[in-house]
């Protein structure tokens, strides 16, 4: 880090936070050159050209009263809220707050409190609503279009420059970090043509609306998978596809992390029936055995264990390099809160240098199709994600495990994250989840769970591929959305993105 003198004169209310007065960043805005122009947020709310506003704190006695998401700064991750919030309140609680929140598709949430989540922001879409956010959390809207769009607004938040400016402003207060009203001070990137903004925003808003429509997806899965498990038909998937986006609306559930705990329930059982001393009632739920029991006639129901010993998967768990290796390089440290959706964040939280990468990376061995599913925390244990090429480069904490498929023609890459994600899975990770310590964990539980794996070649095939285009339709969308926010001063040309994911070439706009 390099020293820096500046003159008491320039000092600002009182602000004494070297990296406050970044000269790299005043040196990026002279050099913007002719084709972009700055716009002060604080003097456009002002205008009222954007409002803003911030979010409330129910209480935590509030989580868990019901399904209505509660979003919390870890819910924002790759420019869009997770299809399942860790919270949930009652319509009760909701109402007391909604009016003052006032949530409605098109607005844009910024974390402003924390300390590496500050600046994560995403747009609110049909999907979101209704919810309410928390406190550490501002929401924008764009009042005045004519001057600058929503698409526009939002893609500058997330270009280096606004970035640059948010970490300068970030600071301590009491135990958190918060960049307070700060954001008011953030210069904005708008390029001065017409043409190159209304470009921006056409490409913008299609990338946002083909990611919403696989998150839909991704957000109805487990009840579609359920049904095609039962059934032994892709029905249901076609069906739900077949509907106007209005009525897919009306038929998406609305679960939280809070609500795949379930209800308590009570029965007996004999105690020679209990398994290495394991005394947690939801551990023995006998609706899971019923469930599994009744697909039965249409999957075959094998054991991870039973899997790994056929040499169809295998498991491997992450290292823990220290806190230390924090921020030495950019190569990704993939921990437990660095995905959702089924993706790897562009942006996770802590990178590590070559020389760290090359410590791990042989006994990783982290490939493009692996699967990472969280197996210690709370409210994320069960979570996955799949590896896609560009994010095989990495290294991943010890909480997580790394699934591979070895037998593509048994069990599939793709339709193995079909099965993680169905409900019948997601109850038995719940039921195995236990606290050790201060955390909780699946321990060695993972490979008791039962998959249940379609009979029929065909379907399996089918839901295998159906999985792999929604993962290559949420990629896309967000490559144009990641290439405009680090390249806004070369949308003046005519370039096009290329993508080439999981072997498919796909030119940009021009399909």
């Amino acid at each position: 880090m390099k020293a820096t003198v500046i003159s008491s004169a320039d000092i600002k209310d009182n602000i004494l936070i070297p990296k406050y007065y970044n000269n790299k960043i005043e040196s990026s805005m002279s050099q913007l050159g002719d084709n972009l122009r700055l716009l002060n947020l604080g003097q456009l709310i002002d205008d009222g050209v954007i409002s803003v506003c911030s979010g409330d704190e129910p209480g935590k006695m509030a989580y868990g009263t019901g399904d209505i998401p509660f979003v919390r700064t870890s819910d924002i991750s790759n420019w869009e809220i997770k299809t399942i919030p860790k919270q949930g309140v009652s319509e009760t609680i909701y109402q007391q707050y909604a009016a003052k929140e006032d949530v409605q598709p098109g607005d844009i949430l910024l974390v402003k409190d924390g300390t590496y989540l500050i600046g994560t922001s995403c747009i609110v879409t049909p999907l979101d609503t209704p919810m309410l956010f928390q406190s550490h959390i501002v929401k924008f809207r764009v009042e005045d279009p004519s001057v600058v769009t929503t698409e526009m607004f939002f893609i500058a938040l997330n270009t280096p420059l606004v970035q640059q400016q948010i970490r300068a402003f970030q600071f301590t207060a009491d135990i958190i970090d918060t960049i307070g009203t700060r954001y008011r001070e953030i210069m904005l990137p708008i390029p001065i043509d017409v043409d190159t903004r209304k470009r921006i925003e056409v490409i913008v808003g299609d990338a946002l609306k083909k990611r919403m429509h696989a998150r839909t997806i991704v957000k109805q899965f487990p009840v579609l998978i359920e049904k095609a498990l039962q059934e032994g038909s892709m029905r249901a998937f076609r069906e739900f596809d077949n509907l106007p986006f209005d009525a897919q609306m009306n038929q998406l559930v609305s679960d939280t992390s809070t609500l795949e705990f379930g209800q308590g329930s009570k029965y007996a059982m004999r105690s020679d029936a209990i398994v290495d001393n394991i005394f947690i009632p939801k551990y023995y739920d006998p609706m899971i055995n019923e469930d599994l029991d009744t697909l039965a006639e249409t999957c075959d129901l094998v054991t991870i264990a039973e899997l790994v010993e056929d040499g169809v998967l295998s498991l491997a768990s992450g290292d823990e390099p220290g806190k230390m290796a924090y921020g030495t390089g950019t190569i990704p440290f993939v921990r437990t809160s660095d995905f959702a959706n089924w993706e790897i964040k562009h942006d996770p939280k802590q990178g590590v240098s070559e020389q760290i990468y090359n410590a791990y990376a042989t006994k990783e061995d982290v490939q493009a199709e692996d699967i990472l599913l969280v197996r210690d925390g709370t409210y994320l244990i069960g979570n996955t994600c799949i590896i896609t090429p560009e994010k095989s480069k990495m290294l991943y904490r010890g909480g997580l495990i790394k699934i591979r498929a070895l037998d593509q023609k048994r069990v599939s890459s793709f339709l193995l994250l079909a099965l993680l994600n169905s409900y019948i899975v997601k109850r038995q990770i719940r039921s195995k989840q236990f606290t050790r310590d201060v955390i909780d964990t699946l321990g060695n539980r993972f490979p008791e769970i039962v998959l249940p794996i379609p009979k029929n070649k065909t379907l399996r095939d089918e839901i295998a591929e159906y999985v792999r285009n929604i993962i290559i339709d949420r990629i896309m969308g967000k490559d144009d959305i990641e290439a405009f926010a680090f390249g806004i001063s070369w949308l003046a040309h005519d370039e096009v993105p290329i993508y080439d994911t999981f072997g498919l070439h796909i030119m940009g706009a021009e399909e």
